[in-house]
């Protein structure tokens, strides 16, 4: 599988992965932010990709960023579809109460390639039952005393 990576800005770093079995590779702040505590943020990587056919690759929250200062990707995970030339930008948020900074160069997020399946969509006048139903948020626990439990 092989991405092909388009820089357009001369300080935009090159994704890599940090050792041989790391399943996400790094994306790098093209800039130097300010994330206010609270405050969301588009932050541009200086990149674009080309993905091959029947691939995307998932934008997602580094777990050190998150644990240490609670920086997080918002829509995680973001998803970078095979048609996709434009600038890869991450959204970031700030959970935490303090303001967090980012230097141009900062790891900020990590990629995933994965494999797309598209489905077919038939549409019916009834669907098959199943144990679950039409049970939603928190009905797959079992039910003990008017808790869930998982």
């Amino acid at each position: 599988m092989r991405i092909k990576i388009k820089k357009l800005h001369p300080r935009a770093i090159i994704p890599q992965y940090q050792t041989t079995h790391s399943a996400g590779f790094d994306l790098h702040s093209l800039d130097s932010h300010i994330l206010k505590a609270g405050e969301r943020m588009l932050i541009p990587t200086g990149v674009a990709f080309e993905t091959e056919s029947g691939y995307e690759v998932q934008v997602r929250p580094r777990s050190g960023l998150a644990l240490k200062n609670g920086i997080s990707v918002l829509n995680t995970p973001g998803t970078v579809d095979s048609d996709y030339r434009g600038e890869i930008k991450v959204l970031l948020i700030n959970h935490s109460s303090e303001d967090f900074t980012i230097e141009s160069g900062d790891r900020i997020a990590q990629g995933v390639v994965s494999k797309v399946y598209q489905a077919e969509f038939e549409e019916v006048e009834v669907l098959a039952d199943s144990q679950r139903g039409e049970g939603g948020f928190g009905s797959s626990g079992v039910k003990e005393k008017g808790n869930y439990q998982q």
